[in-house]
């Protein structure tokens, strides 16, 4: 009798003059009920109505409801293990394996020989630098004395740290690993990606050391907003679209500042290698300069998922010439040497199926199919572990001609962080004339579209709370300071 009189009371309220509207929590409620599925929530549901609600399910498919319940909120659900689904926020730079799979599709039709690719290429190369807005920034960047620190020798490598002003006020800081060995040397420039712990963690000195003992100057940098640049503009400045470009334009810069300053670098053997946000920059830089003739991104291609973080998405890069991903841009490497690897655990499990036979077949057109590989890791997860660190090596050493003798990383030291600081831990020897707002950085931008930027103390915890989203394979990882 109460269920009766619940259905009864509720179906008054069910009228076309109401819309037929409930509250969405509890038509998410019913759908769980429904279809016996289990829904994690990572959306806000409150206070939100639904209009005409009940007809929006279809109660032969759990999915078909969703999709329907879920699009007037822009919110998405995303499949999990067994009857289990996460409800999302709608993400511009995130989409399905199913997507990249119809994107490589329709760009396979745009293009049948090594012509009409390079034209695409080179409009690709072309649009990307204009909506990325470099040439812009680079054309204010001054020209001044890198600060240096004393150089550290160690066992086969020396490391040097570097603040390196690039905008008037603004610095990039970084460390250089030199290998001990007398000759020309390979150069890899490395952008980092989102570990905790930044470019200071264990493992980025372990890949940096190694590869500096086996032959390769090795160059890694703070991302904007992260490490000493935090000093310089807050953390929070690094979700941000000026980080895309500013990320960037850092990388042009550092390897700009290291063939004009050294004389130890073989001009013919320029690398870039990446993981994670650092693998997308790793494609990003490869598409922005020609100087670059082996590229390794690591655990971040894929046609379906453009980078989380606006550092890698920020400026709308992903529509040049009509609508392109991250796999089309890294084909563009072609028929240089190039390195995937790729793993079980994140977007890039679909590589061995998806991406790499779109890279073969591209790199086929210039009879250079053997020039890309693919490490794949089907049991690993989203780090720059062990297994992903020996492919880097084995790739550069072969590329390069590097020593592989010398591959034992139990023979680097690892470094306590404020070793690598060239402003001290809170910043005590930034220059007098250093930036110390994002304010600063911003006046290089459209000033609107960072207005709220310095008044919305809230970005600094939704930046800490970005990063432990990622859920990070990494004991160590940090958030960010």
């Amino acid at each position: 009798m109460l269920l009766a009189a619940s259905l009864s009371a509720e179906a008054q309220t069910q009228t076309y003059e109401t819309e037929f509207a409930r509250p969405l929590n509890e038509v998410l409620t019913d759908i769980q009920n429904r279809f016996g599925v289990r829904l994690k929530y990572d959306i806000d549901t409150v206070g939100k109505v639904l209009s005409y609600a009940d007809f929006r399910i279809r109660p032969y498919s759990v999915e078909e409801s969703l999709t329907n319940v879920l699009a007037p909120f822009d919110y998405k659900f995303v499949k999990q293990k067994g009857n289990m689904y996460k409800l999302k926020a709608y993400e511009y730079p995130r989409r399905t394996d199913a997507d990249g799979e119809k994107m490589l599709a329709y760009l396979n039709t745009l293009y049948t020989d090594q012509q009409s690719f390079q034209l695409r290429a080179d409009s690709l190369k072309k649009e990307v630098r204009q909506r990325l807005g470099i040439d812009t920034l680079l054309a204010q960047c001054v020209k001044t004395k890198p600060i240096l620190s004393k150089i550290r020798k160690f066992d086969g490598y020396t490391v040097q740290n570097f603040a390196l002003e690039t905008l008037p006020g603004l610095y990039i800081c970084g460390s250089i690993y030199t290998p001990q060995s007398k000759g020309k040397h390979a150069l890899i420039i490395c952008p980092n990606g989102h570990f905790g712990g930044g470019r200071y963690r264990e493992d980025q000195q372990q890949r940096m050391g190694t590869l500096a003992r086996m032959g390769a100057v090795c160059v890694d940098y703070d991302l904007f907003g992260w490490g000493e640049s935090a000093l310089q503009v807050g953390s929070a400045a690094h979700r941000s679209s000026a980080a895309h470009t500013i990320q960037a334009m850092n990388g042009l810069l550092i390897l700009d500042y290291m063939l004009a300053s050294r004389k130890d670098i073989d001009t013919s053997r320029i690398g870039t290698n990446g993981g994670s946000g650092g693998g997308t920059h790793t494609v990003l830089l490869s598409v922005l300069d020609d100087r670059f003739t082996a590229s390794a991104p690591v655990v971040s291609l894929a046609s379906h998922f453009d980078g989380g973080c606006p550092c890698e998405s920020g400026m709308p890069i992903q529509l040049s010439a009509g609508g392109t991903c991250n796999a089309e841009l890294a084909a563009t490497f072609a028929p240089r040497p190039q390195l995937i690897v790729s793993d079980g655990g994140d977007w890039t499990a679909s590589v061995p199926t998806l991406e790499f036979p779109y890279l073969q077949r591209i790199y086929g057109f210039y009879q250079a199919k053997d020039k890309v590989t693919n490490v794949h890791l089907p049991k690993e997860k989203h780090d720059f572990g062990p297994n992903k660190r020996n492919a880097v090596y084995d790739f550069f050493a072969e590329v390069f001609k590097l020593d592989k003798k010398m591959l034992d990383e139990s023979k680097v030291t690892i470094e306590p962080e404020s070793a690598m600081y060239s402003f001290g831990e809170k910043g005590a020897l930034l220059p007098e004339g250093a930036i110390r707002s994002f304010d600063k950085v911003a006046a290089y931008f459209d000033k609107k579209a960072f207005a709220n930027l310095k008044s919305d103390a809230s970005l600094e915890k939704k930046a800490i709370d970005w990063v432990a989203s990622l859920e990070l394979n990494d004991d160590k990882k940090q958030v960010l300071q």
